[in-house]
């Protein structure tokens, strides 16, 4: 009975650690965009209703891999250290949650300084996917998998 109730006990406590890296990650990326990226997401005009004409696909996107990639990352350190004591595996969920959140935001930047256009300024546009989005969320996804990759 005993197993059963640190499991559940570690598996609370990586469930709100990792909750809590995604939602500072997703604020990273809220404050790397310009206006707040929930109203992008959902649409939201400039009168404030919500319309399907005004959401950002591109946001969607890129919101969607940065969660992905950073979920990866928690979940390798999780999986990698897990057979260590509580306090040492959330440690290093942490520590590389934090990299991967940082890391993210580097590639993010790095991709705006090197492209034509502003990065930020398309991923808040309405209407289609641009595929400038597409490049931003698959160098979010593959930073994840660097990020994965060092810590197994």
């Amino acid at each position: 009975m005993d197993d059963l109730f640190n499991a559940v006990w570690h598996a609370v406590a990586y469930a709100v650690a990792g909750g809590a890296m995604l939602v500072l990650s997703y604020y990273v990326l809220d404050l790397a965009t310009p206006g707040h990226l929930g109203t992008h997401l959902r649409g939201v005009d400039a009168n404030g209703n919500e319309s399907v004409h005004a959401h950002s696909r591109s946001a969607g996107v890129i919101t969607s891999a940065w969660l992905l990639s950073n979920a990866a990352v928690l979940f390798t350190a999780i999986w990698t250290n897990g057979d260590t004591d509580l306090g040492t595996a959330l440690g290093w969920t942490i520590a590389f949650g934090v990299v991967g959140i940082v890391l993210n935001a580097v590639m993010f930047f790095t991709i705006e300084a090197i492209m034509p256009g502003s990065l930020r300024q398309i991923v808040t546009e309405p209407g289609p996917v641009r595929p400038l989005a597409y490049v931003a969320a698959a160098a979010a996804i593959s930073v994840g998998a660097i990020v994965c990759a060092s810590i197994a």
